[in-house]
């Protein structure tokens, strides 16, 4: 019998305290009802309004983004062919360097072709400075160390200039 009386209790308990609690959450949500205004149609049209102008700009920036993309890998193709001809024309200058300064036989079929491949590329800097001989016939020709150098800034020059076109700029 006693534990009867104390389960009846406790479910009565039980029973009170939901009835309490049933109560507050209904007074709360009516006094938030009660003092929440209801949003005017003209706020909605604002809310819509400033929404639309977010979504615009979110795609707009998404727009300018993949053209910024598409321009940097652009750039970057172009920086990966100028590259490659800047090394051409340093292994070919370079190679004649080395056959000046071991003093190869100038009628060579060898020594020709690069003399051929080179001289559009030498003829400029012919004649800039004298060359250093020794008396064993090795010649250093100063002007292909200056074609060199030469060729060596202008290929830094443009692919600084490729490297401006293709980073993006980024206003704070």
């Amino acid at each position: 019998m006693v534990d009867d009386k104390l389960a009846e209790d406790e479910a009565r308990r039980i029973a009170a305290y939901e009835a309490v609690k049933t109560d507050a959450q209904s007074d709360v949500e009516a006094e938030i009802a009660a003092r929440s205004e209801p949003v005017s149609i003209s706020q909605a049209e604002r809310l819509e309004q400033v929404a639309d102008g977010m979504r615009r700009t979110a795609v707009d920036n998404v727009v300018e983004t993949e053209a910024e993309v598409e321009r940097a890998r652009f750039a970057a193709r172009v920086s990966q062919v100028v590259d490659y001809i800047f090394f051409l024309i340093y292994a070919l200058l370079t190679m004649r360097l080395l056959l000046e300064l071991f003093a190869a036989r100038e009628n060579a079929g060898f020594f020709k072709f690069i003399v051929a491949l080179t001289d559009p590329f030498y003829f400029p800097f012919r004649g800039l400075m004298p060359s250093l001989s020794s008396s064993q016939g090795f010649t250093l020709v100063l002007s292909l160390v200056a074609a060199l150098v030469a060729y060596m800034i202008l290929h830094l020059a443009i692919n600084g200039l490729l490297r401006l076109v293709a980073h993006r700029k980024v206003a704070v």
